[in-house]
């Protein structure tokens, strides 16, 4: 479905529009996990998380037809400013469906990049029922903010920079929430390297998709509540059947080991992230006899957080 010369094709195509984002480590916290963490830093990414890489991707294989009228998306935030910076730089008009919970955060700077916003309220039925009717008042083409090909295709690359740099990985532990990361990651490591295992991490309280790779069949999220705010999301259809079929496990953390992992984050590494990003390091502690002395990747997903609302 998606190739190996699809991730490097549209690794080549965003290149100019994204960062190739820095790998940091950390000695101590390495020392306190038990193993080598290489952290690639996805809130080093323009608009501060990594899906800029795939709303990149998708909005460059627009048709002249399909951005007469636009881009429309439904988001808790960083597709959204994904989105609304893409379109912002080929000229398209956005409209974008955010909760009524979004951090305000994100929600100003989707402002800032000239999208429109319409609220709605925190589920994914309100969401993709206010974003149709966009689509068929404007006829504004839908950007999926996981469940696409082209997505998943470029959120690969951000695991493709990170395998291409450390090829021995013997892990990589991505967040998941809509699963476009985390199916591209499983994808890359699939292709370009030859023992790396792929791991999701999951909120306990928006666990969809551990409960889909468990059971093997997609299983929406009901009521999910989280910190991880960019995680609230439903598993995606094409995204599930990419991880069942080349990811190695999911893990599941409670919300006060991720404030824990992100408070580790920001006092020892000095890096601002949000919840969602801190997952990663939160399943890796909290399952030590698997990754001891192991070399572990770990994708900072973003770092779009309210300042004024730290969880510590």
């Amino acid at each position: 479905m998606i190739s190996k010369q699809d991730i490097t094709e549209a690794h080549t195509r965003i290149a100019s529009y994204i960062h190739n984002t820095p790998v940091l480590t950390s000695s101590l916290i390495n020392e306190i996990a038990g193993c080598d963490l290489y952290f690639k830093c996805e809130n080093f990414q323009r608009i501060g998380a990594f899906k800029m890489r795939g709303a990149a991707n998708a909005v460059l294989q627009l048709s002249n037809a399909q951005k007469v009228n636009g881009v429309t998306t439904h988001s808790s935030g960083n597709h959204a400013q994904a989105l609304a910076k893409m379109a912002q730089l080929a000229g398209l008009k956005a409209t974008i469906v955010m909760p009524k919970t979004a951090p305000q955060v994100k929600v100003n700077a989707v402002k800032h990049y000239g999208a429109d916003i319409v609220f709605c309220e925190p589920n994914l039925a309100a969401r993709e029922t206010a974003m149709q009717e966009i689509v068929n008042e404007t006829g504004a083409t839908f950007i999926p903010p996981y469940n696409h090909e082209h997505i998943i295709t470029g959120q690969a690359t951000a695991a493709k920079e990170l395998l291409v740099a450390y090829p021995t990985l013997d892990y990589l532990v991505t967040p998941v929430g809509g699963g476009g990361l985390l199916a591209g990651a499983a994808l890359t490591a699939h292709y370009f390297t030859k023992n790396t295992k792929v791991i999701g991490a999951e909120p306990e309280g928006a666990d969809d998709a551990y409960q889909s790779f468990k059971q093997e069949k997609l299983i929406p999220s009901i009521k999910p509540n989280t910190i991880a705010d960019g995680l609230l999301t439903s598993l995606g259809a094409i995204n599930f059947e990419i991880i069942k079929q080349h990811v190695h496990d999911i893990f599941c953390v409670s919300d006060e080991e991720i404030k824990e992992a992100m408070r580790l984050i920001w006092e020892r590494m000095k890096q601002v992230v949000e919840p969602s990003s801190a997952v990663a390091l939160a399943a890796v502690l909290k399952n030590p006899t698997v990754f001891k002395n192991k070399q572990i990747g770990i994708i900072i997903s973003g770092g779009n957080v309210d300042l004024g609302k730290l969880p510590f």
